[in-house]
């Protein structure tokens, strides 16, 4: 039989005669991991019962009536897509973004002749607009006459109809993640900070599922491991408050918890999830090394973890006779001992002089999208390519490097032993590469903790870790695990931020500053003073801070957001994506923030 079979008990009555096995699973249906699922039809009604709950509250939103009114029906309503989110995101990302989407204008930059500048309308949007402290009727109405033609066509043109159990069991390990790195921060319920409620109601659809896959389970303790998991996490996030949430110990307590109730499921199943994606499907907690499949952030047969070919690539990234008059290498920007940065506010050229912007860290960039603080590269190799071909920095190009390497006989060898062919451009380049890829281990302070290795984080440090992914609304932008801008659950964009930044550290009396950073690329009005969100791992070791080095210390970086950004400082700065609000930390809160921080230094910096 099959291996991927997996059985349902199913009574089974002839005459007087009953029929059943020992373990009282009396006949069975089939279940497997490739084709489409028996369930197919209950996951898809509950599916459906939500999205038409969702809508039906929706349509009651009115702006000719009260406020208290309209509050209850949006409320109502946010409960339903919150029960149905799981099924979007898993089967229609691209609505989930729409419907769930921040109120910011969106603008999509394929090419010079190919922008495309959308207004959003979404949950957001409404929540913004009807809680705010003059409504804006118009917008509002306008608002909702989108979002009620938008959820009747996406159930009209619905996705769920041959998804395989597997897909159901990822759409579960999917949402598990989504409420850990986005649920829990508010990302989504900017107004009213509802997010602890409206996950619960994500895990009380993930709990039905599981409820229609019952008899699916060979080992019924699972199952009631499930329940007994998700009733208590369900309970935890509804009697919850969202400034004293106990984050740190919700992800360590629940979610891991879950992660691990994945692979003890996908086992008993006998099914496996594809390694496709940009998370790794055996990782059973959200901090582990592996938590992410590294192999997935790259071009096609990039990665290659190979001890050898990471210290070729080591070599070549230290190299400095591989540029133009052997003056620069990879680590004269990028030093080991300041987690790959320079220490100094702004990178410096081959001449010396200062460059336009900060030295990011090269500490995780592998967990990236999009490359320089511009996003104009889209791969490690990419970025490579442009400083190569930098006046200001090697001035020279790939063929040239190629030369010279073909030229040094010891890496003649090194390339022969490694590659079929040998030196080529691509091969200095995945040497290279798969350097960079190795420098993020995931062995900090906080990780080991998270890990379950050691316990000893200070009642500071974990507060300072629930201020980050609450109050301090740190998390709605630099996301867990790697705490930069690449986006989950699925972790496939880089996000860029405006954040008003100004040049000076005077925050009585802010300069604007002049850098426009993504406008530059396509000269987009409303691009800009945008800016990619950067890693803070390994933080302590990479001031000064921001695109233009202006802050040396976490505690100037803390007193910005504090204070509400560019705006907030009395800025003029359209399209800032940062709240202007104070976020009105105490003294102590921002101490325990900034301790929070200290404890994502990797083991390898502090050995060295």
């Amino acid at each position: 039989m099959n291996k991927t079979l997996r059985y349902i008990k199913v009574a089974f009555l002839s005459g007087s005669l009953f029929f059943a096995c020992t373990k009282k699973k009396q006949a069975y249906t089939k279940l497997t991991d490739n084709e489409t699922s028996v369930f197919i039809k209950d996951v898809q009604h509950l599916y459906f019962k939500s999205l038409d709950s969702c809508a039906h509250y929706l349509s009651k939103i009115d702006t000719t009536k009260t406020f208290d009114y309209n509050k209850k029906a949006f409320l109502n309503s946010r409960k339903w897509y919150k029960k149905a989110e799981p099924f979007i995101v898993a089967f229609d990302y691209e609505n989930y973004k729409t419907l769930n989407g921040p109120n910011l204008l969106k603008v999509e930059e394929e090419a010079p002749n190919d922008i495309k500048k959308i207004k959003p309308k979404s949950f957001q949007v409404i929540e913004e607009l009807l809680f705010a402290d003059e409504i804006d009727n118009k917008s509002l109405h306008n608002t909702l006459i989108f979002m009620n033609a938008r959820l009747p066509f996406i159930k009209i043109n619905h996705l769920i109809y041959r998804q395989s159990d597997r897909h159901f069991l990822k759409m579960i390990r999917d949402q598990i993640v989504l409420v850990a790195t986005k649920g829990i921060t508010g990302f989504d319920s900017p107004m009213l900070a509802n997010s602890l409620l409206e996950s619960s109601y994500n895990y009380q659809s993930i709990l039905k599922v599981l409820s229609i896959y019952k008899d699916a389970f060979s080992n019924e303790a699972i199952y009631h491991h499930w329940v007994k998991e998700l009733n208590a996490t369900i309970d935890d996030l509804t009697n919850g408050n969202f400034e004293t949430f106990d984050r740190y110990a919700f992800i360590k307590n629940h979610t891991n918890t879950q992660l691990s109730l994945v692979n003890e499921t996908a086992k008993d199943w006998d099914i496996a999830l594809k390694e496709l994606y940009y998370l790794n499907p055996k990782a059973d907690n959200l901090f582990a090394s592996d938590f992410l499949n590294l192999p997935a952030f790259g071009n096609k047969g990039a990665y290659n973890n190979n001890q050898n070919v990471i210290q070729l690539g080591k070599k070549i990234f230290n190299d400095k006779s591989l540029s133009k008059d052997n003056v620069m290498s990879c680590a004269t920007c990028h030093d080991s001992k300041k987690a790959f940065t320079d220490g100094f506010t702004f990178a410096k050229s081959n001449k010396g002089k200062p460059l336009l912007r900060n030295t990011p860290t090269l500490a995780y960039v592998a967990y990236q999208q999009s490359f320089f603080y511009d996003a104009i590269a889209f791969s490690l190799e990419g970025q490579i390519k442009n400083v190569v071909e930098n006046t200001q920095e090697f001035h020279t190009d790939l063929f040239s490097i190629e030369k010279a390497i073909l030229s040094d006989s010891t890496y003649v060898s090194a390339f022969e032993k490694l590659y079929d062919d040998g030196v080529t451009n691509r091969n200095i380049l995945n040497a290279i590469t798969n350097y960079e890829r190795s420098l993020g281990d995931f062995t900090s302070k906080f990780d080991q903790n998270m890990q379950g290795k050691v316990a000893n984080l200070s009642a500071s440090e974990k507060n300072g870790f629930n201020l980050f992914m609450g109050k301090a609304t740190c998390a709605t932008c630099h996301f867990p695990p790697t705490f930069n801008g690449t986006v989950p659950p699925k972790y496939d964009e880089s996000e860029l931020e405006n954040l008003g930044v100004p040049k000076n550290t005077d925050f009585d009396n802010p300069i604007k500053d002049t850098d426009l950073g993504r406008y530059y690329l396509y000269n987009i009005e409303e691009r800009k003073y945008f800016f990619k969100t950067p890693t803070i791992r390994n933080i302590t070791l990479t001031a000064p801070y921001m695109h233009n080095g202006v802050y040396s210390t976490l505690e100037e970086v803390v007193t910005f957001y504090n204070k509400g950004g560019g705006l907030g400082l009395g800025i003029d700065n359209p399209n800032q994506t940062l709240p202007e609000d104070q976020l009105e930390l105490t003294d102590k809160e921002t101490k325990d923030l900034v301790n929070f921080m200290k404890t994502l230094t990797d083991e390898t910096y502090l050995k060295d």
